[in-house]
């Protein structure tokens, strides 16, 4: 029943990118040459998802509620909030401070997981990679298009 529950936290978690969109504001917006494909993101936030809620859910098995579970709980919220400062708001400056609270979540996560669950720790690991991509993308995006 708790892997269940942990779908379906990830599922809204990631409805959020569902709901707010890039669309034709990003798409007009001037992005670094780095800026991944749009075909990458689907697929690995995906399959960062998957890792993020078994993670979760073996921190759940292990500890329950734990301080590893309050920082999963924190890093899930700034993952769902950031389309919407981004995408929904247009707000690259708050959803800038959201993605910095998400990457301290993460890399906090790896720390105080490790004791409990090792393997949680490993499974967030290209989480933080890809946050802190997507950090140096917002900022850099937020620098190119100061009017926006």
């Amino acid at each position: 029943m708790a892997a269940v529950v942990f779908l379906v936290i990830v599922l809204a978690a990631a409805s959020s990118g569902a709901v707010f969109k890039p669309g034709e504001w990003y798409e007009n917006l001037r992005k670094p040459s780095w800026t991944p494909p749009k075909w990458a993101f689907p697929v690995v936030w995906t399959i960062l998802y998957v890792l993020i809620g078994y993670a979760g859910w073996l921190i759940w098995d292990v500890a329950g509620w734990s301080l590893p579970m309050a920082v999963w709980s924190v890093q899930i919220v700034a993952n769902a909030l950031w389309s919407y400062f981004f995408f929904g708001m247009r707000r690259m400056d708050l959803a800038l401070v959201d993605v910095s609270v998400l990457w301290l979540s993460v890399a906090l996560f790896i720390l105080v997981a490790w004791p409990v669950a090792p393997l949680a720790s490993v499974l967030f690991v290209p989480y933080l990679v890809w946050v802190t991509a997507a950090g140096a993308l917002n900022q850099s995006v937020r620098r190119l298009n100061p009017e926006a």
